[in-house]
């Protein structure tokens, strides 16, 4: 279980650009074993880009719950745990033809991957961490 994050460092990390947020994702997914997303009693929250629909996700609660207002202010942060996300929801999302929208920014910016995309970058993440350990 990951530790609560503080304001200031909530506030620090939005201000990251896309890249080093996708980097930060990929950190606190593997070392916290979870990933976030947004959803109701309807499924989990969608963003649209021109040419595709994403499920976005985040690398903590905290993120997560920030996007819980307006059109989504019924939809509460719910994680998943990396195994199943890796297992059961990479297939999914496949099966569906959706992508993945990682660590959105508050102008619904972030690195759009395939599932099998994200899936191959958190292992590869892994990986890398293993190795520094």
């Amino acid at each position: 279980m990951a530790t609560p994050i503080d304001n200031k460092t909530l506030n620090d990390i939005e201000q990251y650009n896309i890249e080093n947020r996708f980097q930060y994702f990929l950190k606190e997914v593997n070392q916290n074993s979870e990933l976030w997303i947004l959803a109701d009693e309807h499924g989990c929250m969608m963003l649209n880009s021109d040419d595709e629909d994403c499920v976005p996700v985040w690398p903590n609660q905290e993120f997560a719950q920030t996007w819980a207002t307006g059109d989504w202010e019924l939809c509460s942060a719910q994680a998943i745990s990396l195994d199943v996300w890796l297992k059961r929801w990479t297939q999914g999302l496949e099966e569906d033809e959706l992508s993945v929208v990682v660590f959105p920014n508050s102008n619904e910016e972030g690195v759009i991957l395939y599932p099998t995309e994200l899936a191959d970058e958190l292992n590869k993440k892994a990986q890398k961490l293993k190795r520094n350990n």
